[in-house]
């Protein structure tokens, strides 16, 4: 999903101590199954507790799959117990609780014959929900391994139903206003910064090669600038290098469009090379 713009949000409302308020539910966390949540070990701001509310403070993008919303996680009075958490929500069905809301696939299936019918039939509502659902599972499923790769992306908090929560990649300012990171294609970094970034992206691609995987859809708007470091996003639609027969040519489209980017803000680097590089690391 290609963003228009980075959001400032305003700072939270104060909440309601005993009932959620408008835009507001009790934490989910403690109603999706263990394999629903993300890998262990957790880091510490992840906010486990029953007590937790979740707090939708606006909107951080939106896209034609699926938008992205900012949700506070909560347990109130209790300083120690607050993240910032991105709510992916694929379209498809509206998620519940709160008051508003072909060729990257091949080789991968899902495991009732039904609901495989059904996606291959997206004029029908059902076939809508269950690709939404499968969207939403393969991007849950590449973060966790991923994350445990020690690929620079979001932690994966939770996976409930179409949507997916995950750490919140961004700052906060001095009156407390929560800044997303810009996407790489709005940075204006220096030589050795932009250096720094192109060496963390061609190891992030490298992680995915070694899982046996491309990103496919890898460009600028889905790559995160926090500070020194990049994090990678949208990893919906991620390759099988080797069931997909487009692979290795969206693996190959994937490191020309990254090498276009940082190579027209003057770094001396080779798509060929780049590709020969990470496609290597897949066998």
């Amino acid at each position: 999903m290609h963003p228009h713009t980075d959001h400032v949000l305003p700072p939270a409302e104060p909440v309601d101590l005993t009932e959620p308020g408008p835009d507001q539910r009790w934490s989910t966390w403690t109603t999706v199954a263990k394999g629903q949540r993300g890998p262990e070990p957790r880091p510490g701001w992840v906010v486990t507790s029953a007590a937790a509310l979740d707090t939708e403070l606006g909107i951080l993008k939106t896209g034609k799959e699926a938008d992205v919303f900012l949700v506070e996680r909560a347990v109130p009075g209790d300083p120690d117990q607050v993240s910032l958490l991105a709510a992916k929500r694929y379209r498809g069905r509206e998620h519940r609780q709160f008051h508003r809301d072909g060729e990257y696939t091949d080789g991968r299936r899902v495991r009732r014959t039904r609901d495989q019918r059904a996606i291959e039939d997206r004029k029908s509502s059902w076939g809508r929900a269950v690709a939404a659902t499968q969207w939403a599972d393969a991007e849950f499923g590449a973060l966790c391994a991923l994350w445990d790769a020690g690929a620079p992306v979001p932690y994966p908090v939770q996976i409930d139903g179409t949507e997916l929560l995950m750490e919140f990649v961004g700052t906060v300012d001095d009156d407390g206003v929560p800044v997303a990171a810009p996407r790489l294609a709005r940075a204006r970094p220096d030589a050795a910064t932009l250096a720094g970034w192109f060496d963390q992206v061609r190891d992030a691609m490298g992680v995915l090669a070694r899982l046996g995987w491309a990103h496919g859809d890898l460009s600028p708007y889905n790559v995160l600038a926090h500070g020194d470091r990049v994090v990678v996003i949208d990893l919906p639609q991620v390759v099988d290098l080797v069931a997909n027969p487009f692979g290795a040519e969206l693996l190959h489209r994937d490191c020309r469009t990254m090498a276009a980017w940082f190579a027209g803000r003057g770094l001396d680097v080779d798509a060929d090379e780049l590709f020969a590089d990470v496609y290597a690391q897949a066998w």
